[in-house]
């Protein structure tokens, strides 16, 4: 599907950590709801409504993407809702509405981000309490604050951490159903997964140091999984990030990289399409430099984690084919 670009501004980045004191009043307004569902489907809206049959385990990720991990390991046994659900939403500077609220006030799990990516996750949650909701941070789970690399979908070594943790809180909160849950986790790395996992191993024993650049922060963890050599500088890809003007001079290290051809393969965030990023992916393809493009959330909205991230891996693969012969 076609994407349309979202560049970040400056403005932007500073909205998502200050959402207005009128909305988190609207949350609180909002009706806190059961953790589980009645009859039915169990499939929950955006608004929070629920409908449907079986006692499911009402669940709310800010992502999509770790979404579409949570409902894989969860099975008929959970009904899970995502915020972030459109490849044309930044996730970073997203404003909840009171529909979000009632979700969260239902459910009986969360999963955020954390580190900084999703600060109106985290005024949903205090603004929201639950009592006995269990609540998932990623970059708590891997030791991370904010300021550290958000992207941890990214990075294959902390999907697992993730799907560890997932299926151990599942059997916490619904311990009846824990060998459902162990089966549904096995299910899903040894299958559902495995084209995933297989891609990530033959990247790494085939093309590891091999340099790339990328326009954002967002390769970065995965590129260091991969065992790739990240030539961009930390500071270029972390101001792409943050919606700051990059420096004159890592602007012009990246163009000799690209002119010099050090690099061999260009990973383009397309969610966040700066005009220093498209420059730069103009530049490498006059080059004959391998173009990758990525995506921030799940494209197309309805793929699942493993098919969007394959798909990607599977475009990385051929052009370090192409770059490098091999």
């Amino acid at each position: 599907m076609s994407l349309a670009p979202v560049p970040r501004t400056a403005q932007q980045r500073s909205a998502r950590l200050a959402l207005t004191a009128a909305a988190a009043t609207m949350t609180v307004l909002t009706a806190a709801g059961c953790a589980t569902s009645p009859a039915g489907s169990g499939r929950t809206d955006a608004s929070g409504g629920a409908s449907g049959s079986g006692r499911k385990i009402q669940v709310v990720a800010a992502e999509n993407f770790w979404g579409s991990i949570a409902s894989q390991l969860g099975g008929s046994h959970v009904n899970v809702t995502s915020i972030i659900t459109s490849p044309d939403t930044d996730p970073h500077d997203y404003e909840p509405t009171a529909g979000n609220a009632r979700t969260v006030s239902g459910a009986r799990y969360a999963i955020v981000n954390g580190i900084g990516y999703d600060g109106w996750a985290d005024k949903l949650l205090s603004t929201n309490p639950g009592s006995d909701r269990t609540e998932l941070k990623v970059g708590d789970l891997v030791g991370l604050k904010p300021g550290d690399n958000p992207h941890r979908w990214y990075s294959p070594h902390d999907v697992h951490r993730v799907i560890e943790k997932t299926t151990a809180d599942y059997k916490k909160i619904d311990p009846a159903g824990a060998a459902y849950f162990d089966q549904r986790k096995k299910a899903f790395e040894s299958k559902a997964l495995a084209p995933y996992t297989r891609l990530v191993s033959g990247i790494k024993s085939k093309y590891a140091g091999a340099p790339i650049g990328a326009s954002e922060s967002i390769v970065t963890p995965l590129s260091k999984d991969l065992g790739l050599t990240m030539l961009t500088p930390d500071t270029f890809l972390n101001a792409m990030n943050e919606g700051a003007d990059p420096s004159a001079k890592d602007k012009a290290t990246i163009d000799q990289q690209i002119k010099k051809k050090q690099i061999k393969v260009y990973v383009y965030n397309s969610q966040n399409a700066t005009p220093d990023a498209q420059a730069q992916v103009k530049e490498a393809k006059a080059q004959g430099i391998p173009v990758v493009t990525v995506t921030e959330t799940l494209a197309p909205a309805g793929a699942s984690f493993q098919q969007w991230q394959t798909g990607q891996l599977r475009d990385l693969e051929r052009a370090l084919a192409k770059a490098s012969g091999k």
